[in-house]
């Protein structure tokens, strides 16, 4: 006999499916179904136990996710990733998804993209509005100096 406990559960695997989802995501859609206390904690320690739910895998996907298609910096995506309420060291794997020299890559194309876009005359105005630019994507400002020569 399906219990009221397994459809909540079902659905909440459904959701977890969806897209790799990290524990406050799923915390808050819980609470927003009103569903609290022990059931919430009972359903939590289900879809941890059948890997439903991994903020391991949770924080390599959305690094990756966030670098490879949103072309966000390092700090940016670190910010985001403390937000949800991810572990230092849940963080620090999920950084171990790209390499330095993807990185670098990515920050020049990203500066030189920028740098052809922008109409501005004055060189100095120029060179600060692409660096806010990159700063704003969460990029460190001693990588986009390499590339401002």
């Amino acid at each position: 006999m399906i219990t009221e406990f397994d459809i909540k559960v079902e659905k909440m695997r459904k959701y977890c499916l969806f897209a790799d989802r990290c524990h406050r995501d799923v915390r808050t859609k819980l609470i927003k179904d009103k569903i609290y206390g022990d059931e919430l904690e009972q359903i939590m320690a289900v879809l941890i136990e059948e890997n439903f739910l991994n903020e391991e895998r949770f924080a390599k996907a959305f690094v990756k996710g966030k670098f490879k298609q949103n072309k966000w910096g390092k700090k940016r995506i670190m910010m985001e990733l403390k937000q949800r309420g991810i572990s230092p060291y849940c963080i620090r794997k999920g950084f171990e998804e790209i390499s330095d020299e993807e990185y670098w890559e990515m920050a020049r194309k990203l500066y030189e993209k920028k740098f052809d876009l922008v109409r501005e005359t004055d060189l100095y105005k120029k060179r600060q509005k692409v660096l806010n630019y990159m700063i704003s994507k969460g990029y460190e400002y001693e990588v986009v100096k390499e590339f401002m020569g």
